[in-house]
Order: C-alpha cells, then sequence, then structure tokens
C-alpha cells in the first residue's frame, strides 16, 4: 500500500505522461522516441526500492516470521482456507502493479508497450518471489503457507490480463477493483491489517456499459456509471468452511467523468483500481439492497 501512494504522488506531480513521438522523413508511420527521462526512471526506482523493501518487511512480520523448512507444495489446504477468494486477491495484485507502473514508467518516457511489459514483469516477479518464500515456510496451522500451484496460476492471469486488454479494446471494458469494508472478525481482533483480511475484501469485475452498448442507445448512457459484479466471503474457519457472497450493483468509472486533463486522467486512472462505495444489492446467498456497498 505504501509503494502504491509512493507511486501515485509521482504520478499526480507530473505534467506529461505520454512519451514523445517522432515521424520518420521516408515513411508516414510513427514511432515511439526511445529516449527515456533518467532522472524519472531514477525516481521510480528509487521508490520501488523502498516500497518493495517496506513490503517485504510487512509481509516477514505478517506471514513469514515462524520456522524455516525445506521447500514444499501446499497441496491440503490450499482451496479450503480462504475457500478460494485468495486467488482473487493473487489475480488483483499484479493486474494493479502493471497497470500503476505502466503509467509511471511511461512518466519517465517510455513507450506505453515497454511500459506495460516491465510492469507486468514487476508484478509477476515479486508474486513469484513471495510464492517461493512461502514454499520455504512452515505453516503455524493457518493453512495458507506453501508453494501454492494456484496462487501461482492466478499470479500469472493477472499479469496476463492488463497484456492482453493492451491488444484488446474489448477487454478494457472489463476492469478489475478492490475494495475494504472491516468485517466482524477483523473489528474483533483477528487481523492486524484489513487487507491481510478475505472477509473484509471485496473484488469487482467493473464493465464499461456504455462502450459495450450499440452507439444508438450509449450516446445517452453516462459513461461515469459501470455495472459492478462484486464477491467477498464470510464465516471462514480455516479448513473449507464459509460461504461466498456475490453482488451487483454500480461502480464510478472516474476516466468517465468530464474533466480534461492529463493530470485528472492520470489520478483517475490510478484511483481506478479502487471500488468506491456506491448502491448495489447482495443476490447470493441471500438478497441485501444497500444504498451504498463499500
Amino acid at each position: 500500500m505504501k509503494l502504491l501512494s509512493i507511486i501515485f504522488i509521482l504520478l499526480i506531480s507530473a505534467n506529461e505522461l505520454q512519451a514523445s513521438r517522432v515521424i520518420l522523413p521516408d515513411s508516414s508511420s510513427q514511432i515511439t522516441d526511445t529516449s527515456i527521462d533518467y532522472s524519472r526512471l531514477a525516481i521510480v526506482g528509487g521508490a520501488t526500492a523502498v516500497g518493495i523493501t517496506y513490503g517485504f518487511i510487512l509481509q516477514k512480520n505478517l506471514w513469514w516470521k515462524g520456522e524455516k523448512t525445506s521447500f514444499y507444495f501446499n497441496f491440503d489446504r490450499d482451496w479450503k482456507y480462504a475457500i478460494g477468494a485468495d486467488k482473487l486477491g493473487h489475480f488483483f495484485f499484479p493486474y494493479m502493479v502493471a497497470g500503476v507502473y505502466s503509467q509511471a514508467l511511461e512518466w519517465a518516457q517510455m513507450d506505453s508497450v515497454s511500459a506495460l511489459w516491465w510492469g507486468a514483469g514487476l508484478g509477476l516477479a515479486h508474486q513469484t518471489f513471495v510464492e517461493i518464500r512461502d514454499g520455504f515456510s512452515k505453516d503455524n496451522g493457518s493453512g495458507y503457507l506453501g508453494f501454492s500451484w494456484g496462487d501461482m496460476s492466478a499470479n500469472i492471469l493477472g499479469t496476463a490480463y492488463p497484456l492482453l486488454q493492451q491488444r484488446s479494446p474489448f477487454l478494457r471494458n472489463f476492469t478489475v477493483k478492490v475494495s475494504y469494508y472491516p468485517s466482524d472478525q477483523y473489528n474483533a481482533g483477528a487481523k492486524n491489517v484489513i487487507f491481510d483480511d478475505y472477509e473484509s475484501t471485496y473484488h469487482w469485475l467493473s464493465i464499461n456499459v456504455q462502450n459495450i452498448l450499440p452507439q444508438s442507445v450509449a450516446q445517452y448512457y453516462p459513461a461515469w456509471i459501470n455495472l459492478a459484479i462484486g464477491h467477498s466471503v464470510k464465516g471462514l474457519d480455516g479448513f473449507g468452511g464459509g460461504h461466498h457472497e456475490l453482488f451487483v450493483g454500480i461502480d464510478w468509472n472516474l476516466e468517465g467523468v468530464p474533466i480534461e486533463g492529463k493530470l485528472w486522467k492520470t489520478i483517475a486512472k490510478t484511483l481506478g483500481y479502487y471500488h468506491f462505495p456506491a448502491p448495489a444489492v447482495k443476490i447470493y446467498p441471500n438478497v441485501v439492497w444497500y444504498g451504498l456497498r463499500f
């Protein structure tokens, strides 16, 4: 989280986010200028080093403070302790890192394609290290330590998705977001940090309705309102107990707000990974209407 805050500050302070373009005299096509602003790249690299260091210290205190062991795989409780909700988190993190870092690297005047690949690579490298480190950590009864092929698969899919979105305009209409709302177990002190509590975590698929509607209808639909499908879990016992929750609601598409300027577009895209409170209805396992669902 601190890493994202640092990068966010860097991004909103930028005046230009796009690399310069050069037109070849003997060609009508454009190519990206490969000149990189190394002073800005150094700022991004320094912020990354600070963020990664802080993140590993936090992870060590939360998950890796127990006894080390020989490398092993988690086949026993991998899909039980959070009934699969953890896989959504493993998908979301590299997906978000790729998007945030692509903006930071574009600020350093790297071309957009390379920036996204580097951002995706950083996210996958981080998650791979974490997974291997889990494989050398003795489980203390929580059920989530040990190398997980399920987690690693979700990491790879989360890394690949923004790369696919770059190639497919249709997939850009489907973005993944996260939100948090304190659960009963978090309020009872069962977790030290809210993002370590699956019952407090909500993942959302935000669908850009305006882009999908026929043009004759889309012109009347507000670009800043998306459809949202949400998921969370409750009643976890670590051994397969608990249940899923599904929601349908709206999501605020900040990039669709009619405000011009690169600064706002950068802010909107960066904040766009979080689902802000909006009307929703829980459709499973029971029906509950919310004026605002966090």
